[in-house]
């Protein structure tokens, strides 16, 4: 147990949670300890029940207690895969809307935001969402201010959308209780380049040119925007060309230099990846998944996903499912 002038902080942890994002922001306070000759700050890991859990790599960890044996904790961050969700969801979701409510910090990273959105503790809140889960959280979550950004603090929750935002996240921790130059040291020992802060945007796959990583010239960043505002309302090469003031041969040269794709086989792989995020982290049944990504039907959908991934909706499902750990519950195929 921490002192009363120690920061402790809780990692509530799930089945399936990525490892990379406990270790991210331990490592960095356990530096910050290190170099201030302190303990600034201390940590336990928590469960639902005390229980064992186990990582997406299948990787066991032993909680130190249970969440409704956690005491006082300063920051509670939950760790899980978007799908994670309480076994008991009444005594989990009053457990963190307790903490929330008697001053403890409630934190979320990478997918441990989809548990902490469904406790009913961010309304009104700001939440930073991972590339990755875009599709999937707005599908969910169609009302909540989720945003691009690394990390997203307010005073009283802490999201960040990975690994890397957690360790920035710490460093931001150590710099608020510790000064800039011991932050600054605990990222030169760890060889990390940079702190960054509210505002920084997340790097995402398809905002750069394929396997030069430079960004996208601003005539197709611009239609790439316009491509993704609604996916549930495809919009026409024509459309976006009008919106934006050029001609769709101009659009169409422009795609084709920078990413070798016609702007319809980009969109058509945007709407891919957005669908697949669904299949993989949400329970929606695949129609709907067709609608929100634009078709009337399933079946262009299936017909389109196959041709990107090798195979159909309901088996990429029913292959993920295999690889979910104990506990972090299988999605229906249909």
């Amino acid at each position: 147990m921490c002192r009363d002038d120690r920061i402790e902080i809780g990692f509530l942890l799930f089945d399936g949670f990525p490892m990379a994002c406990l270790t991210s922001v331990i490592e960095p306070l356990r530096a910050a300890n290190e170099i201030a000759g302190q303990e600034t700050f201390c940590w336990t890991l928590l469960s639902e029940r005390g229980q064992k859990v186990r990582s997406s790599a299948e990787v066991g960890f032993d909680a130190m207690r249970g969440l409704l044996d956690h005491g006082e904790v300063d920051i509670l961050f939950l760790l899980s895969s978007p799908t994670s969700r309480f076994e008991n969801s009444s005594a989990g979701n009053a457990a963190l809307r307790s903490l929330g409510r008697h001053g403890t910090i409630l934190g979320g990273i990478s997918g441990g935001v989809f548990p902490l959105v469904r406790s009913g503790t961010m309304q009104g809140q700001p939440v930073s969402v991972h590339w990755c889960y875009e599709a999937a959280f707005e599908a969910e979550f169609p009302d909540f201010d989720a945003r691009s950004e690394v990390i997203v603090r307010t005073a009283t929750r802490y999201t960040a959308a990975g690994a890397a935002a957690g360790f920035d996240l710490a460093l931001h921790l150590i710099q608020d209780r510790l000064g800039a130059e011991i932050a600054h040291e605990v990222a030169c020992w760890f060889q990390h380049p940079m702190m960054r802060g509210a505002g920084v945007r997340q790097q995402v796959p398809s905002a750069t040119q394929p396997e030069t990583g430079d960004s996208l010239p601003p005539l197709v960043a611009r239609c790439v925007t316009l491509f993704g505002q609604d996916m549930s309302e495809p919009v026409s090469i024509a459309d976006v060309a009008r919106e934006i003031g050029v001609t769709p041969r101009q659009i169409e040269r422009a795609f084709k230099r920078a990413t070798g794709k016609s702007p319809s086989h980009y969109y058509r792989a945007m709407r891919m990846k957005a669908a697949r995020q669904m299949v993989m982290y949400t329970a929606d049944p695949i129609p709907e998944i067709a609608a929100s990504v634009g078709y009337s039907s399933a079946a262009p959908l299936v017909t389109h996903y196959r041709a990107a991934f090798g195979l159909s909706p309901a088996e990429d499902r029913r292959r993920i499912n295999r690889f979910r750990v104990e506990g972090n519950a299988p999605l229906p195929s249909v």
